[in-house]
């Protein structure tokens, strides 16, 4: 007998377990004011210039059907770590709290605020494991993605990531937040399905091997997907660029084939080769689509190269995000029972009090932000907009995908190109925090 499959985003013990001994300890002390905590990252990866949001949804996904099962108190019950009074509360514990948030999509740097959630001690406090693993791990990967859309020049790039994901939730996300980011697919189905995107996909290797001739798989392949892409490289890349030709001659008007994909090998010279081989048969429409251990940095190579490529499909380095595979990211208390709260250990220091981005924008083009109090009133754009009151839903947190892929499109053109470039910019984008926050900060010594 197998366990049963638990949805994370539907589990309220999807916590870490101190959440919830605070939680009895909070209940104990009579703790139960509004309490404010706020998601950010301290500082950016070497390898990157800016952070793009995402995982928004998820997040108020989950506080709206936040709820301990009976199941769930059974197995708390069984840890005697708790009392007969917790256990209730958190059997009639809903979130009615307020939620503030960056909407997906929006570029950010360290210190701002993505998220900010105000609600009774107890509920703002466990919900930060869930907050913060779905937001990390999707603004990591969306940040990416968007190097490798801006690094493929306008050519398409599909999400080629499931089958080496970290589980298989994560090839879910690496789907969606890649799309958002600017990919035009995946070729995962069952996230094509959820989150309505187009999906990419025709033959592996396995299809070629199975048959005797190459040319014999095409032709299989081509008949019952006319419009197809063949994999050309399984045994010599260049013979299988001729046996599609072949292919293109015994069909005659009948061929439709729209591209060839290559996936190991030289890329850049195999693409040209192909490329030659495929003009002179008279076959120019016919486009070239690249595979096999690509990330932005290679990505940008061919496309500076010249390689006549149209297409990337990209894989484990996107899914994984290998050379940035984690933000320093934190969900720190600022405010409780209307009072700010900072942390001031070293290297590890926040700004008390509910906070606003403000960001300028010139002629197109950000050039700075401002941390500030949330009730300032200051020049520039304000980020941070309502998504949830009450426990409920806004319409701003009833975005669409496309909506979140649309404001990521307008937010990467609006990046100063040397922010936008793949190496890592000789200045950071410039964020200052105001005075008046500073000062709220100079006011708390804590101890």
């Amino acid at each position: 007998m197998t366990d049963a499959p638990v949805n994370p985003l539907r589990s309220a013990l999807f916590t870490d377990l101190y959440e919830l001994t605070m939680a009895q300890a909070y209940l104990d002390e009579g703790l139960c004011a509004p309490a404010a905590f706020e998601l950010f990252f301290r500082k950016l990866p070497d390898c990157r210039n800016y952070v793009l949001a995402a995982g928004l949804g998820d997040v108020l996904d989950y506080l709206e059907h936040l709820r301990f099962t009976d199941d769930d108190l059974d197995y708390l019950r069984r840890q005697e770590l708790f009392d007969d009074a917790l256990l209730a509360q958190l059997k009639s514990l809903r979130f009615t709290g307020d939620v503030d948030a960056v909407p997906e999509g929006t570029i950010v740097f360290p210190n701002e605020p993505l998220v900010r959630v105000v609600a009774p001690m107890i509920e703002s406090q466990i919900v930060e494991t869930l907050v913060l693993n779905q937001v990390h791990f999707q603004s990591v990967v969306a940040s990416k993605a968007a190097r490798v859309v801006t690094a493929a020049a306008s050519r398409i790039v599909v999400d080629f990531g499931s089958r080496r994901a970290h589980g298989t939730d994560a090839a879910l996300k690496v789907a969606r937040a890649s799309y958002l980011a600017g990919a035009v697919g995946t070729s995962n189905v069952l996230a094509g399905k959820v989150y309505d995107m187009p999906i990419f996909g025709t033959m592996a290797h396995s299809f070629v091997q199975v048959h005797d001739h190459e040319i014999d798989a095409f032709a299989a392949f081509a008949e019952r997907y006319p419009e197809t892409t063949l994999l050309v490289d399984t045994w010599d890349t260049l013979d299988g660029v001729r046996n599609v030709i072949r292919l293109s001659r015994r069909l005659g008007e009948r061929f439709r084939v729209q591209a060839i994909r290559l996936d190991s090998g030289d890329m850049g010279e195999l693409a040209r080769q192909s490329r030659a081989l495929l003009d002179e048969a008279g076959l120019t429409e016919v486009k070239i689509f690249a595979s096999g251990g690509l990330d932005e940095y290679e990505v940008e190579r061919l496309v500076a190269s010249g390689a006549p490529t149209d297409a990337f499909g990209v894989g484990t380095r996107m899914v994984v995000s290998r050379d940035a595979p984690d933000l320093d990211m934190a969900y720190k208390l600022v405010e409780y029972a209307g009072t700010g709260r900072r942390k001031t250990s070293e290297g590890k220091e926040s700004y008390p009090g509910r906070k606003q981005v403000f960001r300028t924008i010139d002629s197109g083009v950000m050039v700075g932000d401002v941390i500030a109090l949330a009730d300032e009133q200051l020049p520039g754009q304000p980020l941070l907009v309502p998504v949830m009151r009450g426990g409920k839903r806004l319409p701003a947190g009833n975005a669409t995908l496309e909506q979140a892929r649309e404001t990521a499109r307008r937010q990467i053109e609006a990046l100063p190109p040397e922010l936008r470039a793949l190496p890592r910019a000789a200045a950071p984008y410039r964020v200052d925090i105001s005075p008046a926050l500073r000062r709220a900060a100079e006011s708390i010594a804590g101890g």
